[in-house]
């Protein structure tokens, strides 16, 4: 470093800080107890939607409501045990596989 000119030392003092706590770590049940301890002011808010799985802004629809007043009961009817036979029966006539009479 010839011909830079004089090297100097900078003395100013470094400051280093942690970082302020975020939202999460606030919330953390130690940081609220050492809170309280400290005697800091501590406020509680109930959410109106706490422990649900329900979006704030969601509400019954008319068609789930519907669904939900349904009482009738709704099935198909089975399909007869010779049908299944004569079906599996027909296909290994032909020799094919379930994935090809699928298909």
């Amino acid at each position: 470093m010839s011909g830079v000119g004089p090297i100097s030392q900078d003395w100013e003092p470094v400051v280093i800080r942690k970082k302020a706590p975020n939202a999460a770590a606030k919330k953390d049940e130690k940081a609220v107890n050492a809170a309280r301890r400290a005697g800091a002011e501590i406020e509680t808010v109930k959410k109106s939607n706490a422990g649900t799985n329900r979006a704030a802004s969601s509400s019954t629809s008319l068609n789930t409501r519907k669904l939900d007043e349904e009482t009738e009961n709704l099935h198909h009817e089975r399909v007869p045990t010779e049908l299944k036979k004569a079906i599996m029966q027909a296909r290994l006539d032909k020799k094919l596989t379930q994935a090809q009479l699928a298909q």
